[in-house]
């Protein structure tokens, strides 16, 4: 992946919808018809995008950074899924539901494009099927992202599970290197920050990665990657045949 934190940009400054893997998925004539809805949006750690029972105004297509689909359970907040620069945020709208069922806010902070869910509906209908057979590829992708997680927290360890996760994000980051709390580490994998703690804490001393004041630096991915579970490639192949790049796309 690339280290370059401006990679999202197009050589003029302005957002790369090149950089979403849905976008870059749909021919380009395709996406140069999206460009004029597309609005540019910086996403701050902790900005909610979507509240449980509330109209969904927009969708937004992540370009670096990472969102998260969490639960609010009675006692804890857990985690469901994590949205980045393969997928889209604002799934329900285009399976033809209005509300969000889930809340979904930004765990690391990033830039995206966002559309009118209005003008989302429209496009869906106006570009041949295309768009939509992206969507319905990175829909299949979600589904296995969801069942990984659901049998991944039952049957591998914890720390498997850290290493996983620290691989996604920085893939999604296209850094070595990315801000990301014990709160979030913690609603990832399920458990206690005390347990957060324990297992950044050893593969920090495996020489893994280094953890200081909220901010991951991963020093050694072959290493970190030994010590992920088989989700981590199981999810990445799976994200990797469902959408392709368009040949025409740089």
């Amino acid at each position: 992946m690339s280290s370059d934190p401006d990679g999202p940009y197009s050589p003029d400054g302005s957002y790369d919808p090149v950089s979403n893997r849905i976008l870059a998925a749909l021919p380009k004539p395709a996406r140069e018809h999206l460009r004029p809805h597309l609005e540019p949006v910086e996403l701050a750690a902790g900005d909610v995008l979507y509240r449980p029972g509330e109209r969904i105004d927009a969708v937004y297509f992540p370009l670096i950074g990472v969102c998260s689909i969490v639960t609010d359970l009675e006692g804890p907040t857990v985690e469901v899924a994590t949205v980045g620069d393969e997928d889209m945020v604002g799934l329900p709208v285009f399976l033809g539901l209005a509300t969000a069922t889930e809340r979904t806010l930004c765990q690391v902070p990033g830039r995206a494009l966002r559309m009118g869910a209005d003008r989302f509906r429209h496009e869906i209908a106006l570009l041949d099927g295309q768009l939509q057979q992206a969507l319905q590829r990175f829909t299949q992708s979600m589904f296995t992202q969801l069942a990984r997680n659901a049998a991944c927290i039952r049957g591998h360890r914890t720390h498997q599970r850290c290493a996983r996760w620290l691989l996604m994000t920085a893939d999604r980051m296209h850094s070595e290197r990315f801000e990301l709390t014990q709160k979030f580490l913690a609603q990832m994998l399920a458990v206690r920050r005390s347990s957060v703690s324990e297992v950044a804490g050893a593969l920090a001393a495996d020489g893994c990665i280094q953890y200081s004041r909220g901010t991951i630096t991963i020093l050694d991915r072959p290493r970190l990657q030994a010590h992920a579970c088989s989700c981590y490639e199981v999810i990445r192949e799976t994200l990797g045949a469902a959408l392709p790049p368009y040949k025409d796309s740089p």
